[in-house]
């Protein structure tokens, strides 16, 4: 069996193919239960964010991932060739892809601290439903363990931006001196405090908030002197404002290019920014051809963050060496799970055969005193010991190379390990996995 990754990301795949694949946590569930469903995926987990969509599975050998890919081929929920946006990672490619993103090493902007955050949710909601096994439970914490681990070590989260942060600069860029603009931030969620922490700390004065949930959104405005406004006249307050910055959970658009043509008469010709940092998209791409908009997405964002990644370029290569090394143990950790149940099969065998000599033997001499007993004991146990320890370390050696199946398959044969009455059992779901 193989540890697989299948998905895509903001390296990929363009904004507007991305948001097809943006999945809700309960769109999640349901996935976890299509895959587990499968004979042929043992374990499997679901990171979904505005900028990927990962499968993590353990998949039979000649599945290549085959169900992983009719799963992210129908999510769409439309037909067109997803093939040249997905990548697909295999065993050790796998585990230091997952360890880069929960260190935001693989983000847009490098060190942003949302993703780990993110990785967490998503093993919780695989782990909770019961679709983790021993192979992605120990993936998931350790790479979460590294993640910290490279935000401790290294400053790569020092004066970290966000893509909020991104989203201001880029405002900044267009109008210079914030502090006469006025601004409408829609959505209430982690990215809007974000980006609202942002605003205000560039000298914004006037800022409306909106969201569906009306409470949420004064609960926001209150938090950097904002002003909440009701979600169904926020276009009213849009006449006003000379930045929009979108950033809702909407599963379609919230503003559309009928919206905007009407917003743009009433505005007598005075130009409008608008930054939709939503994945999905909140919206519609056809605004951008309505005179006097400028509008960008999440993907426009990318040009702003490149001066981020040179800054921090230094801290970036010192994480990867951490990463590697948690690579490497991973990797070590892994092979020996693939000889566990060989390995116990033999020890369990011999031990089994141990006492009951050691017992045939001592019931024979009935006279023979305790301490002596235990003399017997011990040195049986140690001429057991001395007798396996060289075709265990053969064959822990052999793990991952080409000699591995062979060594497995000889041992199993020679001490009969797979008769009944000595077989070890083992859930395949939790140990039967190489590297």
């Amino acid at each position: 069996m193989q540890l697989v990754v299948l998905g895509l990301n903001h390296k990929t795949a363009p904004v507007e193919i991305r948001e097809c694949f943006s999945l809700s946590e309960d769109r999640v569930r349901h996935g976890l239960r299509y895959l587990n469903e499968r004979a042929d995926i043992y374990e499997c987990a679901i990171l979904s964010t505005c900028n990927r969509t990962e499968v993590y599975a353990v998949v039979d050998d000649d599945s290549d991932a085959l169900a992983l890919r009719e799963y992210m081929v129908a999510l769409p929920g439309i037909k067109f060739s997803v093939a040249e946006y997905l990548f697909h990672y295999k065993e050790g490619e796998c585990i230091r892809h997952l360890m880069r993103v929960a260190a935001s090493l693989d983000s847009l902007v490098v060190g942003e601290g949302q993703i780990l955050s993110q990785v967490k949710n998503a093993y919780s909601i695989a782990r909770n439903s019961g679709t983790t096994g021993t192979i992605l439970n120990t993936l998931f914490n350790r790479a979460i363990a590294a993640g910290k681990k490279v935000r401790a070590r290294t400053r790569i989260a020092y004066n970290a931006v966000s893509v909020g942060y991104v989203a201001v600069e880029l405002a900044k860029k267009a109008f210079g001196d914030l502090s006469r603009s006025k601004v409408l931030l829609l959505g209430a969620g982690e990215m809007s405090e974000l980006t609202a922490k942002h605003l205000r700390g560039s000298g914004v004065q006037t800022t409306f908030v909106s969201n569906r949930n009306f409470n949420r959104a004064v609960a926001l405005a209150a938090s950097f002197g904002g002003v909440a406004v009701p979600f169904e006249d926020f276009m009213k307050y849009a006449v006003d404002a000379d930045i929009i910055i979108t950033s809702t959970g909407a599963p379609h658009y919230i503003i559309s290019f009928r919206d905007v043509t009407q917003l743009m008469s009433r505005r007598l010709g005075r130009p409008v920014i608008i930054i939709d940092i939503a994945v999905p998209r909140d919206v519609e791409p056809e605004v951008e051809a309505i005179a006097g908009v400028s509008l960008y997405n999440i993907d426009a964002l990318e040009a702003v963050v490149e001066s981020n990644i040179t800054e921090r370029s230094q801290e970036a290569q010192a994480a990867e060496a951490i990463i590697e090394e948690e690579v490497a143990e991973l990797l070590a950790k892994f092979r020996y799970l693939a000889f566990r149940p060989t390995l116990a099969g033999l020890t369990a065998k011999a031990e089994h055969i141990r006492q009951r000599v050691v017992k045939h033997a001592l019931a024979r001499l009935p006279d023979v005193p305790a301490a002596e007993r235990k003399v017997v004991e011990n040195m049986s146990r140690m001429l057991m010991r001395k007798i396996l320890r060289d075709p265990i370390v053969n064959v822990t050696e052999a793990a991952g190379t080409g000699r591995e199946h062979f060594y497995l398959e000889a041992m199993r044969a020679l001490f009969k390990l797979d008769e009944a009455e000595e077989e070890i059992h083992c859930d395949s779901k939790n140990c039967r996995w190489h590297p």
